[in-house]
Protein backbone atom coordinates (compact mmCIF):
# COMPACT_ATOMS: atom_id res chain seq x y z
CA UNK A 1 0.00 0.00 0.00
CA UNK A 2 0.88 3.26 -0.86
CA UNK A 3 3.15 5.51 1.86
CA UNK A 4 2.68 8.69 0.31
CA UNK A 5 3.26 11.46 3.09
CA UNK A 6 0.63 13.51 4.64
CA UNK A 7 0.10 16.91 2.79
CA UNK A 8 -2.52 19.16 2.70
CA UNK A 9 -6.21 17.70 2.86
CA UNK A 10 -6.99 19.10 -0.94
CA UNK A 11 -3.62 17.04 -1.85
CA UNK A 12 -4.25 13.67 0.24
CA UNK A 13 -7.64 13.72 -1.70
CA UNK A 14 -6.12 13.53 -5.00
CA UNK A 15 -2.99 11.41 -4.20
CA UNK A 16 -3.18 9.52 -0.85
CA UNK A 17 -3.66 5.62 -0.96
CA UNK A 18 -2.60 5.16 -4.52
CA UNK A 19 -1.53 1.90 -5.90
CA UNK A 20 -0.23 1.58 -8.98
CA UNK A 21 0.61 -1.57 -11.05
CA UNK A 22 3.74 -2.28 -13.17
CA UNK A 23 1.81 -0.35 -16.16
CA UNK A 24 1.94 2.79 -14.38
CA UNK A 25 -1.48 3.78 -14.69
CA UNK A 26 -2.80 7.35 -14.19
CA UNK A 27 -6.10 6.62 -12.70
CA UNK A 28 -7.02 4.28 -10.24
CA UNK A 29 -7.16 0.84 -11.69
CA UNK A 30 -10.19 -1.22 -11.19
CA UNK A 31 -9.88 -4.49 -9.88
CA UNK A 32 -13.09 -6.59 -10.44
CA UNK A 33 -11.74 -9.71 -8.88
CA UNK A 34 -13.57 -11.92 -6.53
CA UNK A 35 -10.35 -13.62 -5.77
CA UNK A 36 -6.80 -14.14 -6.33
CA UNK A 37 -4.09 -16.58 -7.45
CA UNK A 38 -1.23 -17.70 -5.71
CA UNK A 39 2.23 -19.30 -7.02
CA UNK A 40 2.61 -22.24 -4.90
CA UNK A 41 0.38 -24.10 -2.25
CA UNK A 42 2.92 -22.81 0.30
CA UNK A 43 2.30 -19.69 -0.93
CA UNK A 44 -1.61 -20.01 -0.12
CA UNK A 45 -0.75 -21.35 3.50
CA UNK A 46 1.88 -18.73 4.19
CA UNK A 47 -1.00 -16.07 3.39
CA UNK A 48 -3.49 -17.85 5.02
CA UNK A 49 -1.26 -17.76 8.12
CA UNK A 50 -0.65 -14.02 7.94
CA UNK A 51 3.21 -14.74 7.32
CA UNK A 52 3.62 -12.62 4.15
CA UNK A 53 1.25 -9.84 2.49
CA UNK A 54 -0.74 -10.77 -0.65
CA UNK A 55 -4.44 -10.51 -1.75
CA UNK A 56 -6.16 -13.71 -0.94
CA UNK A 57 -10.49 -12.94 -1.35
CA UNK A 58 -12.25 -9.11 -2.22
CA UNK A 59 -14.62 -10.13 0.69
CA UNK A 60 -11.47 -9.57 2.87
CA UNK A 61 -9.82 -7.06 1.07
CA UNK A 62 -9.44 -5.69 -2.85
CA UNK A 63 -6.74 -3.33 -4.42
CA UNK A 64 -9.10 -0.90 -5.05
CA UNK A 65 -11.26 -0.76 -1.90
CA UNK A 66 -7.82 -0.65 -0.32
CA UNK A 67 -7.08 2.34 -1.88
CA UNK A 68 -10.06 4.47 -1.11
CA UNK A 69 -9.56 2.98 2.57
CA UNK A 70 -5.97 4.34 2.39
CA UNK A 71 -7.06 7.50 1.40
CA UNK A 72 -10.32 8.40 3.85
CA UNK A 73 -7.81 6.86 6.73
CA UNK A 74 -5.06 10.36 5.89
CA UNK A 75 -7.79 12.73 5.52
CA UNK A 76 -9.85 11.41 8.79
CA UNK A 77 -6.32 11.14 10.53
CA UNK A 78 -7.16 7.41 11.84
CA UNK A 79 -5.08 4.84 11.78
CA UNK A 80 -7.12 2.32 9.45
CA UNK A 81 -10.30 2.61 7.55
CA UNK A 82 -12.56 -0.48 6.42
CA UNK A 83 -14.91 0.65 3.59
CA UNK A 84 -18.32 -1.23 3.70
CA UNK A 85 -21.18 -1.82 1.44
CA UNK A 86 -23.71 0.83 2.99
CA UNK A 87 -23.50 3.64 5.59
CA UNK A 88 -26.04 1.35 7.58
CA UNK A 89 -23.75 -1.38 7.31
CA UNK A 90 -20.58 0.58 8.59
CA UNK A 91 -22.93 1.84 11.93
CA UNK A 92 -24.37 -2.07 12.05
CA UNK A 93 -20.62 -3.19 11.86
CA UNK A 94 -19.27 -0.61 14.24
CA UNK A 95 -21.68 -0.94 17.01
CA UNK A 96 -22.16 -4.76 16.66
CA UNK A 97 -18.28 -5.76 16.49
CA UNK A 98 -17.98 -5.90 20.04
CA UNK A 99 -20.87 -6.28 21.58
CA UNK A 100 -22.54 -9.12 23.53
CA UNK A 101 -25.81 -10.35 25.30
CA UNK A 102 -25.35 -8.23 29.00
CA UNK A 103 -23.43 -5.06 27.58
CA UNK A 104 -24.63 -1.45 27.66
CA UNK A 105 -25.01 1.17 24.83
CA UNK A 106 -26.08 4.72 25.11
CA UNK A 107 -26.98 6.93 22.72
CA UNK A 108 -28.22 10.37 21.77
CA UNK A 109 -31.62 10.47 20.87
CA UNK A 110 -31.34 12.37 17.86
CA UNK A 111 -30.55 9.66 15.13
CA UNK A 112 -31.13 8.69 11.50
CA UNK A 113 -34.27 6.70 11.73
CA UNK A 114 -32.26 2.99 11.08
CA UNK A 115 -29.80 4.02 13.55
CA UNK A 116 -32.60 4.88 16.17
CA UNK A 117 -33.95 1.13 15.04
CA UNK A 118 -30.99 -0.66 15.86
CA UNK A 119 -30.42 0.75 20.11
CA UNK A 120 -34.51 0.54 19.90
CA UNK A 121 -34.96 -2.81 18.43
CA UNK A 122 -31.69 -4.56 17.48
CA UNK A 123 -29.91 -4.95 20.49
CA UNK A 124 -32.20 -5.33 23.06
CA UNK A 125 -33.36 -8.37 20.71
CA UNK A 126 -29.43 -9.52 21.65
CA UNK A 127 -29.99 -9.15 25.15
CA UNK A 128 -28.09 -5.60 25.42
CA UNK A 129 -29.18 -2.67 26.79
CA UNK A 130 -30.02 0.45 25.58
CA UNK A 131 -30.72 3.85 26.31
CA UNK A 132 -31.15 6.88 24.64
CA UNK A 133 -30.29 10.64 26.20
CA UNK A 134 -30.90 14.32 24.85
CA UNK A 135 -27.77 14.68 22.83
CA UNK A 136 -27.44 18.64 24.34
CA UNK A 137 -28.14 18.00 27.97
CA UNK A 138 -24.76 17.00 29.45
CA UNK A 139 -26.54 16.28 32.76
CA UNK A 140 -28.41 13.43 31.10
CA UNK A 141 -25.16 12.19 29.61
CA UNK A 142 -23.65 12.38 33.15
CA UNK A 143 -26.58 10.39 34.64
CA UNK A 144 -26.41 7.56 32.34
CA UNK A 145 -22.59 7.17 31.77
CA UNK A 146 -23.03 7.32 35.40
CA UNK A 147 -22.90 2.86 35.45
CA UNK A 148 -20.62 1.14 33.03
CA UNK A 149 -21.38 1.07 29.20
CA UNK A 150 -19.73 -0.39 26.59
CA UNK A 151 -20.34 2.03 23.62
CA UNK A 152 -21.55 4.91 22.87
CA UNK A 153 -23.00 6.55 19.49
CA UNK A 154 -23.81 9.73 18.75
CA UNK A 155 -24.26 12.40 15.08
CA UNK A 156 -23.33 15.48 15.48
CA UNK A 157 -24.44 17.27 13.57
CA UNK A 158 -27.94 15.25 14.16
CA UNK A 159 -30.46 13.86 11.00
CA UNK A 160 -32.44 15.32 10.06
CA UNK A 161 -32.90 19.06 12.88
CA UNK A 162 -29.31 19.48 12.79
CA UNK A 163 -28.53 19.02 16.99
CA UNK A 164 -25.16 19.37 18.48
CA UNK A 165 -23.41 17.11 20.96
CA UNK A 166 -20.42 18.32 22.59
CA UNK A 167 -18.14 15.44 21.64
CA UNK A 168 -14.68 16.44 24.03
CA UNK A 169 -17.22 16.71 26.87
CA UNK A 170 -19.35 12.64 26.34
CA UNK A 171 -16.01 11.68 25.01
CA UNK A 172 -14.61 12.38 28.39
CA UNK A 173 -17.68 10.95 30.29
CA UNK A 174 -17.92 7.51 28.29
CA UNK A 175 -14.08 6.59 28.46
CA UNK A 176 -14.60 7.25 32.34
CA UNK A 177 -17.68 4.55 32.05
CA UNK A 178 -15.33 2.26 29.65
CA UNK A 179 -17.04 3.10 26.95
CA UNK A 180 -15.73 3.90 23.38
CA UNK A 181 -17.50 6.27 21.32
CA UNK A 182 -18.63 5.98 17.51
CA UNK A 183 -19.60 9.08 15.67
CA UNK A 184 -21.20 9.43 12.64
CA UNK A 185 -19.81 12.34 10.88
CA UNK A 186 -21.74 11.98 7.44
CA UNK A 187 -23.36 15.53 7.95
CA UNK A 188 -20.26 17.41 9.05
CA UNK A 189 -18.00 15.40 6.85
CA UNK A 190 -13.92 14.78 7.57
CA UNK A 191 -13.50 18.61 5.90
CA UNK A 192 -15.91 20.45 8.52
CA UNK A 193 -15.21 18.48 11.77
CA UNK A 194 -12.69 15.40 12.66
CA UNK A 195 -14.45 13.63 15.91
CA UNK A 196 -11.03 11.25 16.75
CA UNK A 197 -9.27 15.07 17.89
CA UNK A 198 -12.11 15.34 20.29
CA UNK A 199 -11.32 11.70 21.57
CA UNK A 200 -13.93 9.74 19.55
CA UNK A 201 -12.43 6.32 18.91
CA UNK A 202 -14.59 5.35 16.07
CA UNK A 203 -15.95 7.55 13.10
CA UNK A 204 -18.50 6.10 10.72
CA UNK A 205 -19.82 7.54 7.01
CA UNK A 206 -22.22 6.61 4.52
CA UNK A 207 -19.96 7.62 1.38
CA UNK A 208 -23.12 7.23 -0.53
CA UNK A 209 -23.46 10.69 0.22
CA UNK A 210 -20.58 13.77 -0.08
CA UNK A 211 -17.87 11.40 -0.93
CA UNK A 212 -19.95 10.10 -3.85
CA UNK A 213 -21.64 13.04 -3.95
CA UNK A 214 -23.14 12.18 -7.14
CA UNK A 215 -25.66 9.69 -6.55
CA UNK A 216 -24.18 7.43 -8.58
CA UNK A 217 -23.24 4.45 -5.65
CA UNK A 218 -23.54 3.09 -2.03
CA UNK A 219 -21.31 3.05 0.22
CA UNK A 220 -19.65 3.39 3.64
CA UNK A 221 -16.51 3.48 5.83
CA UNK A 222 -15.88 2.48 9.37
CA UNK A 223 -12.38 4.36 10.87
CA UNK A 224 -10.68 4.10 13.81
CA UNK A 225 -7.24 3.29 15.93
CA UNK A 226 -4.92 0.32 14.28
CA UNK A 227 -5.72 -2.03 17.69
CA UNK A 228 -9.66 -1.74 17.57
CA UNK A 229 -10.14 -2.29 14.38
CA UNK A 230 -7.44 -5.32 14.02
CA UNK A 231 -8.32 -6.65 16.93
CA UNK A 232 -12.25 -6.46 17.31
CA UNK A 233 -13.85 -4.52 13.77
CA UNK A 234 -12.27 -7.21 11.57
CA UNK A 235 -12.67 -10.39 12.84
CA UNK A 236 -16.51 -9.47 12.51
CA UNK A 237 -15.81 -7.66 9.31
CA UNK A 238 -14.14 -10.56 8.00
CA UNK A 239 -16.65 -13.42 9.03
CA UNK A 240 -19.98 -11.29 7.63
CA UNK A 241 -19.00 -9.95 4.84
CA UNK A 242 -20.77 -6.19 4.20
CA UNK A 243 -18.08 -5.40 1.89
CA UNK A 244 -17.87 -2.61 -0.33
CA UNK A 245 -17.70 -3.74 -4.27
CA UNK A 246 -14.73 -2.54 -6.13
CA UNK A 247 -16.61 -0.88 -8.70
CA UNK A 248 -17.94 1.38 -5.86
CA UNK A 249 -14.95 1.91 -4.20
CA UNK A 250 -14.01 3.48 -7.81
CA UNK A 251 -16.26 5.94 -8.52
CA UNK A 252 -15.94 6.70 -4.95
CA UNK A 253 -12.27 7.22 -5.15
CA UNK A 254 -13.51 9.95 -8.98
CA UNK A 255 -15.68 11.41 -6.30
CA UNK A 256 -13.16 12.33 -3.61
CA UNK A 257 -10.78 14.43 -5.95
CA UNK A 258 -13.95 16.69 -5.95
CA UNK A 259 -14.88 16.83 -2.62
CA UNK A 260 -13.53 20.04 -1.33
CA UNK A 261 -14.26 22.10 -3.96
CA UNK A 262 -18.22 20.34 -3.75
CA UNK A 263 -18.79 20.59 -0.36
CA UNK A 264 -16.74 24.02 0.25
CA UNK A 265 -19.60 25.48 -3.04
CA UNK A 266 -22.34 23.90 -1.03
CA UNK A 267 -21.56 24.52 2.22
CA UNK A 268 -21.30 28.29 0.99
CA UNK A 269 -25.14 27.77 -0.79
CA UNK A 270 -26.79 26.39 2.25
CA UNK A 271 -25.50 29.22 4.45
CA UNK A 272 -26.85 31.40 2.17
CA UNK A 273 -30.35 30.04 1.79
CA UNK A 274 -30.79 29.15 5.35
CA UNK A 275 -30.40 33.05 5.76
CA UNK A 276 -32.85 33.44 3.08
CA UNK A 277 -35.28 31.19 5.06
CA UNK A 278 -34.78 32.59 8.54
CA UNK A 279 -35.98 35.79 7.08
CA UNK A 280 -39.35 34.43 5.76
CA UNK A 281 -42.29 35.28 7.69
CA UNK A 282 -43.62 31.08 6.83
CA UNK A 283 -40.38 29.99 8.07
CA UNK A 284 -41.20 28.90 12.06
CA UNK A 285 -37.62 28.04 12.30
CA UNK A 286 -34.36 27.47 10.53
CA UNK A 287 -31.54 25.61 11.77
CA UNK A 288 -27.75 25.85 10.18
CA UNK A 289 -24.75 25.69 12.57
CA UNK A 290 -23.13 28.91 11.79
CA UNK A 291 -26.38 31.18 12.24
CA UNK A 292 -26.45 32.47 15.37
CA UNK A 293 -29.80 31.56 16.13
CA UNK A 294 -29.09 27.94 16.56
CA UNK A 295 -29.41 27.05 19.71
CA UNK A 296 -25.89 25.48 20.01
CA UNK A 297 -24.47 27.79 17.63
CA UNK A 298 -21.04 27.80 19.90
CA UNK A 299 -20.72 24.54 20.43
CA UNK A 300 -21.06 24.06 16.61
CA UNK A 301 -18.42 26.76 16.40
CA UNK A 302 -16.52 25.12 18.50
CA UNK A 303 -16.37 21.32 17.05
CA UNK A 304 -16.69 22.51 13.27
CA UNK A 305 -15.27 25.11 10.98
CA UNK A 306 -18.22 25.08 8.50
CA UNK A 307 -21.59 24.35 8.48
CA UNK A 308 -22.20 21.93 6.18
CA UNK A 309 -24.34 21.12 2.81
CA UNK A 310 -27.37 20.51 5.12
CA UNK A 311 -30.08 23.39 6.08
CA UNK A 312 -33.21 22.18 8.69
CA UNK A 313 -36.29 24.38 8.21
CA UNK A 314 -40.10 24.08 9.86
CA UNK A 315 -42.82 25.84 7.30
CA UNK A 316 -45.87 27.06 9.31
CA UNK A 317 -48.88 25.03 8.89
CA UNK A 318 -47.75 21.65 9.46
CA UNK A 319 -47.75 19.32 6.68
CA UNK A 320 -49.84 20.58 4.24
CA UNK A 321 -48.03 23.42 4.25
CA UNK A 322 -44.61 21.37 4.43
CA UNK A 323 -46.10 18.98 1.34
CA UNK A 324 -47.58 22.20 -0.56
CA UNK A 325 -43.77 23.91 -0.73
CA UNK A 326 -42.35 20.70 -1.48
CA UNK A 327 -44.36 19.83 -4.67
CA UNK A 328 -43.90 23.89 -5.79
CA UNK A 329 -40.31 23.24 -6.27
CA UNK A 330 -38.94 23.91 -9.32
CA UNK A 331 -35.41 23.37 -9.08
CA UNK A 332 -34.87 21.61 -6.01
CA UNK A 333 -35.92 17.58 -5.94
CA UNK A 334 -37.98 15.69 -3.35
CA UNK A 335 -35.63 13.21 -2.38
CA UNK A 336 -34.38 11.08 1.01
CA UNK A 337 -30.86 11.47 -0.03
CA UNK A 338 -28.15 14.10 0.42
CA UNK A 339 -25.14 15.30 -0.06
CA UNK A 340 -25.75 15.30 -4.01
CA UNK A 341 -24.88 18.03 -6.80
CA UNK A 342 -28.38 18.56 -6.67
CA UNK A 343 -30.27 20.11 -4.34
CA UNK A 344 -32.81 17.40 -2.27
CA UNK A 345 -35.49 18.02 -0.11
CA UNK A 346 -37.40 15.29 1.98
CA UNK A 347 -40.02 15.59 4.74
CA UNK A 348 -38.49 13.86 7.36
CA UNK A 349 -41.84 12.57 9.31
CA UNK A 350 -43.33 11.39 6.47
CA UNK A 351 -39.70 9.25 5.12
CA UNK A 352 -36.36 9.22 7.30
CA UNK A 353 -38.12 9.36 10.63
CA UNK A 354 -41.56 8.08 10.26
CA UNK A 355 -41.14 4.81 12.03
CA UNK A 356 -39.89 6.07 15.16
CA UNK A 357 -43.20 7.49 16.01
CA UNK A 358 -44.83 10.73 16.63
CA UNK A 359 -44.30 10.64 20.07
CA UNK A 360 -40.29 9.93 19.56
CA UNK A 361 -40.42 13.05 16.50
CA UNK A 362 -42.12 15.17 19.06
CA UNK A 363 -39.42 14.48 21.41
CA UNK A 364 -36.86 15.50 18.58
CA UNK A 365 -38.10 18.44 17.99
CA UNK A 366 -39.11 16.84 14.30
CA UNK A 367 -42.62 18.41 13.89
CA UNK A 368 -45.07 17.91 10.72
CA UNK A 369 -43.98 21.02 9.13
CA UNK A 370 -40.14 20.46 9.31
CA UNK A 371 -38.23 19.94 6.15
CA UNK A 372 -34.37 18.66 5.50
CA UNK A 373 -33.03 20.53 2.68
CA UNK A 374 -29.65 19.03 0.88
CA UNK A 375 -27.89 21.82 -0.99
CA UNK A 376 -26.43 21.09 -4.23
CA UNK A 377 -24.03 23.22 -6.69
CA UNK A 378 -26.36 25.10 -7.77
CA UNK A 379 -26.57 28.76 -8.15
CA UNK A 380 -27.47 29.61 -4.13
CA UNK A 381 -29.48 32.86 -5.75
CA UNK A 382 -31.55 30.33 -8.26
CA UNK A 383 -32.07 28.03 -5.17
CA UNK A 384 -33.58 30.92 -3.47
CA UNK A 385 -35.69 32.30 -6.25
CA UNK A 386 -37.04 28.71 -6.02
CA UNK A 387 -37.99 28.44 -2.48
CA UNK A 388 -39.57 32.39 -2.64
CA UNK A 389 -41.83 31.06 -5.16
CA UNK A 390 -42.79 27.89 -3.12
CA UNK A 391 -43.15 30.03 -0.04
CA UNK A 392 -45.54 32.03 -2.08
CA UNK A 393 -47.73 29.39 -2.67
CA UNK A 394 -48.41 28.55 0.57
CA UNK A 395 -50.98 29.69 2.49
Amino acid sequence: MSDTPKHRLATDLIHAGRIRTNLLENSEALFLTSGFVYDSAEMAEAVFNNEIPHFQYSRFANPTVAMLEAKLAVIEGADMCRATATGMAAVHAAVMCGLKAGSRVVAARALFGSCHWIVSTLLPQFGIASEFVDGADLAAWRAALSQPADLVLLETPSNPMLDMVDLRAVCDLAHAAGAIVVVDNVFATPLYQRPMEFGADVVVYSATKHMDGQGRVLGGAVLGRKQWMEEVFQPYFRNTGPTMSPFNAWVILKGLETFALRVNAQSAGAEAVAKFLESSPKVAVCRYPTLASHPQHELAMRQMSGGGTLVAFEVKGGKAAAFALMDAFKIITISNNLGDTKSLATHPATTTHMRIGAEERARLGISDGAIRLSVGLEDPLDLIDDLAQALAQVK
